[in-house]
């Protein structure tokens, strides 16, 4: 799916508009803001209803023609712009895929360019052992999407700790949990149901997934196993939410 059908599905387009919302809601006090992981300039085209000028930066410098964005290319964790440069950043869907290691730092580098307001959106306390993959490369296993790291409202409080939270908003709802059994069938059944059509490169060895090969008898058995165990483990949960935004305001 490329991203302008993505953007055509209708749990994207609620995110879209709690994002949009949470912008609009913020007070501003100035009039530049920054878009961490801008792609195709989605997010940084709606800032410039919102904001005068406005810097999309990517690990690839993105593609926007709008007179009002200035398109740069940079690394979360390395960002080449003075402290206080930005009144606003926004960073959605971008912490969830960097290494865990790294983490940390990302986040101070975000919270040192803003002069006010921070807007972060993530999925919200994602079981990343569903839908994962197996690397037919490597043999390594993989999160879906790449998403290497799982949030909570108190997992980011701490995160950006130099912070106020302003405002917590939550969106869509799922029931994606799983537990170690299942998980460790799925993995003997090769994943077979995992997100092989992600653009995110294996994680152990950076090649792209292949979609896995025809399942033998035993692994299809495995398979239902681990999908029937999922289900009643999950009559045990109640639904949570698919994202959490948060706008935070430095203290």
């Amino acid at each position: 799916m490329d991203l302008k059908q993505y953007r055509q599905r209708d749990l994207e387009k609620e995110r879209t508009a709690d994002l949009v919302r949470l912008i609009n809601g913020s007070p501003k006090n100035g009039t530049t803001a920054l878009d961490i992981g801008a792609r195709d300039g989605h997010f940084s085209v709606l800032l410039t209803e919102f904001y005068d000028d406005v810097t999309a930066l990517d690990l690839e410098k993105p593609t926007i023609a709008h007179e009002n964005i200035k398109c740069v290319q940079g690394n979360i964790t390395d960002l080449q712009h003075s402290d206080c440069a930005f009144d606003l950043v926004f960073c959605a869907e971008v912490l969830e895929h960097i290494p865990t290691n790294l983490l940390q730092k990302a986040c101070t580098e975000l919270s040192r360019v803003s002069r006010n307001y921070l807007i972060i959106g993530v999925p919200y306390n994602q079981d990343i052992r569903v839908g994962r993959t197996t690397c037919y490369t490597c043999g390594g296993k993989n999160p879906p999407w790449g998403h290497v790291n799982s949030f909570t409202r108190k997992r980011l409080e701490t995160l950006f700790a130099s912070y106020d939270v302003e405002q917590v908003s939550f969106v869509a709802q799922n029931c994606e949990r799983t537990n170690v059994i299942s998980t460790f069938l799925m993995d003997f059944a090769g994943n077979p149901f995992g997100t092989y059509e992600q653009e995110e490169q294996c994680i152990h060895c950076d090649q792209l997934l292949i979609d896995p090969p025809a399942r033998t008898i035993i692994k299809k058995v495995l398979t239902r196993a681990s999908v029937l165990l999922q289900r009643l483990h999950n009559v045990f949960y109640k639904p949570q939410p698919n994202w959490i935004h948060i706008v935070f305001k430095k203290q």
